[in-house]
């Protein structure tokens, strides 16, 4: 403790972001905040992951579009540790509900008779609560444990916010600790979830191609398809990031693939499940009318 109280006293950490990029900062910071707002907007509209998308967004984007406007991206360390915080315990409690979201698919497609049995309020409740339980715990003690690290002269962060492997780097100690806490719960929160799904979706292929009605077939696929996309999107990019050799040369690859799972699928998450979804076309029709 007395090591972080000392830390606190330091002038923190400079998101470098995007500076090296040859947009105009107006131009970066018009497109920026225009995302931010669809995605504000599109998951107001919607119930599910709508909460947790808004607050996931809103841990990075209001301190890039602020950094785009006045080229200013100095953040303090106790601002970096409460953006990392969120951050990694919204992505994982995200991990989880998209696993729940897959088994959700495969009791309604595998054993559609038995459904409302099995996926009553009382245990999609109890999902919910066990995945913040099992998550808020964990990511406390890995921020302590990352910002307790003795930092180096330089705080240059070549990210657009404050994330594990980036302050890692700028470390004056070893940290191979940090690494074993990170590839665990990487494991944990990010691998476990992404083979349920996998688990979840062989046995649902298998039980469509056994439908002997085309419409059948297309129906369930259909139903199973925008989960799909969002899942594909969100660990695609996010096992990138965190499964590949972290190098110098690597870490503006790095930030625009840390795009996608923290910008670009928040924006694409209400698009897909309501285009897909007729009675919110059809709701979402009515209010405009009225409108």
């Amino acid at each position: 403790k007395k090591g972080l109280d000392n830390h606190t006293t330091e002038p923190g950490f400079l998101l470098l972001g995007f500076s090296d990029h040859p947009c105009l900062p107006s131009v970066c910071f018009t497109v920026f905040l225009i995302i931010y707002l669809m995605v504000l907007t599109g998951n107001s509209l919607i119930i599910n992951l709508s909460f947790l998308e808004i607050c996931y967004t809103s841990t990075t984007l209001p301190k890039m579009l602020v950094a785009f406007l006045t080229g200013d991206g100095r953040m303090s360390f106790l601002g970096c540790a409460a953006q990392l915080y969120f951050l990694i315990m919204l992505g994982s409690t995200e991990c989880l509900l998209l696993a729940a979201m897959a088994y959700d698919r495969y009791v309604a497609i595998c054993d559609p008779l038995r459904y409302s049995l099995i996926m009553n309020g009382g245990f999609c409740m109890r999902l919910v609560v066990g995945a913040w339980m099992a998550v808020v715990p964990l990511q406390v003690g890995q921020t302590y444990q990352v910002f307790t690290l003795p930092f180096c002269a330089s705080r240059d962060l070549h990210h657009f916010f404050c994330d594990v492997p980036p302050l890692l780097e700028l470390a004056c100690a070893d940290t191979f600790c940090n690494q074993v806490t990170l590839h665990t719960i990487i494991f944990i929160f990010a691998v476990l979830p992404f083979s349920m799904i996998v688990i979840s979706y062989t046995k649902i292929i298998r039980a469509i191609l056994k439908m002997p009605s085309v419409l059948s077939r297309h129906k369930a696929f259909s139903t199973c398809s925008s989960h799909l996309g969002i899942v594909t999107l969100f660990y695609g990019s996010a096992m990138l990031v965190y499964f590949k050799r972290r190098s110098q040369d690597s870490a503006d690859t790095d930030k625009y693939l840390a795009l996608f799972y923290t910008v670009v699928t928040p924006v694409f998450n209400p698009v897909i499940y309501t285009l897909r979804n007729k009675e919110v076309r059809i709701a979402l029709r009515r209010l405009l009318w009225r409108k």
